[in-house]
């Protein structure tokens, strides 16, 4: 699909460009570009980009510095270089798979979010906080780990 979207726009970018058509040729493809913007597909794709955009900000970054802290922790305290690599190394693995685990949720939060809001539903969940829970569970696990 990006392929395809990037190729539509080159080859409108070179047109325009390119073309001795003048300001009027111009015209015409920029009001047909502005009429597929404000289409139902366009619109629904663009809803879900917002609501994933918006709810991945708020739970990456609280993932991520929970991983970093763990591998910070991990590669700290005693023992030989080696065992304090593959400490490291095993925290930085399971910190790799919370935030993809956290970006996934944040994925069909954005897609229910979109279907949602594509649907006219207005209605909120009060258990939308993933990147809160998955703070608390991270927390949970290096606090039983220790």
């Amino acid at each position: 699909m990006k392929g395809k979207v990037g190729l539509v726009i080159g080859l409108a970018a070179g047109y325009v460009l390119g073309s001795r058509a003048g300001r009027e040729r111009y015209e015409q493809i920029k009001e047909q570009a502005v009429k597929a913007w404000h289409t139902d597909p366009v619109q629904k794709q663009v809803d879900k980009a917002k609501a994933f955009g918006t709810s991945a900000a708020k739970v990456v970054p609280g993932v991520l510095w929970d991983g970093a802290k763990r591998v910070t922790t991990a590669a700290g305290g005693s023992g030989s270089v080696s065992e304090k690599a593959q400490r490291a190394a095993a925290a930085a693995k399971s910190a790799a798979r919370d935030v993809a685990d956290a970006v996934e949720d944040s994925l069909e939060e954005a897609e229910e979010a979109a279907t949602d809001s594509a649907s006219g539903d207005t209605k909120t969940s009060s258990d939308t906080k993933t990147g809160q829970k998955k703070a608390d569970e991270t927390k949970s696990a290096t606090s039983a780990g220790s």
